[in-house]
């Protein structure tokens, strides 16, 4: 058992959300991104944090990561702020690499073998070796798919609380993202939770059992998947499209 299920306050974390913001407010200088942005995330969910592009869905994740500082408000994982005790309950997908081309995948495995005690290496090698990846390959001499498989298999090896991945399936193809998703899904913890960030909702609504419209800085949507159909007689990606006008 990890520092991920101790005991916290004479309590269970098992008990809590493993996700819970109150009233959140960021600014960017005089640009408000996020405006009283309130959610929470039961254990064993994923859910998708919906938008179109420049709406604030990266800012959440890096507040939640603890990457940025909010102006106002309460984001908590497993029952604790952002911070150092909460970097171990987090593995996080920026929308970005933050890796050097110049690594090679073994380089790579060594670094996340250091820097996160909850990395499962035998789990990335397994994965890495099903897609004929070699350890001694370069990121510089891979294909953007390639190279988005290689980040997620990282990302999903880890044994965290909460997996924030941002865009996952953005710029890759359709081939890619069908790898992508059964990535997530086949490495999927029931006690850990995913938030998604995404504007590409039709190929990716099967996985979300609760989703989040973000708007203007806002929560306008956020229920369960099911639920959501029902109410509004219409898919998850087609109720994207109404309320964003795509």
């Amino acid at each position: 058992m990890n520092q991920n299920t101790e005991l916290i306050q004479g309590g269970s974390i098992m008990e809590l959300p493993v996700l819970e913001i109150k009233n959140v407010h960021k600014k960017y200088l005089s640009h408000t991104v996020l405006e009283g942005v309130g959610f929470s995330i039961p254990r064993g969910k994923i859910v998708g944090l919906l938008g179109p592009n420049g709406c604030g869905k990266t800012t959440i994740l890096k507040l939640i990561s603890g990457l940025l500082q909010l102006d106002e408000g309460e984001i908590r994982i497993n029952g604790i702020c952002p911070g150092q005790q909460t970097k171990s309950m987090i593995s996080y997908l920026p929308e970005r690499s933050y890796l050097n081309d110049w690594m090679k995948i073994s380089d790579i495995l060594n670094l996340f073998s250091d820097f996160y005690a909850d990395f499962d290496r035998d789990r990335a090698e397994q994965m890495l070796t099903d897609l004929k990846i070699s350890k001694e390959e370069k990121l510089k001499t891979m294909s953007k798919g390639t190279k988005e498989k290689v980040q997620l298999i990282l990302v999903m090896s880890r044994r965290a609380s909460l997996y924030l991945l941002d865009e996952p399936i953005g710029g890759v193809d359709p081939a890619t993202r069908e790898y992508i998703l059964h990535t997530i899904l086949k490495n999927f913890d029931e006690n850990s939770s995913i938030l998604i960030t995404t504007h590409l909702i039709q190929d990716v609504e099967t996985i979300f059992d609760q989703v989040l419209f973000l708007n203007q800085g806002k929560i306008v949507i956020d229920g369960e998947v099911d639920e959501i159909r029902e109410k509004y007689g219409k898919s998850i990606d087609g109720l994207f499209r109404e309320v964003f006008r795509c």
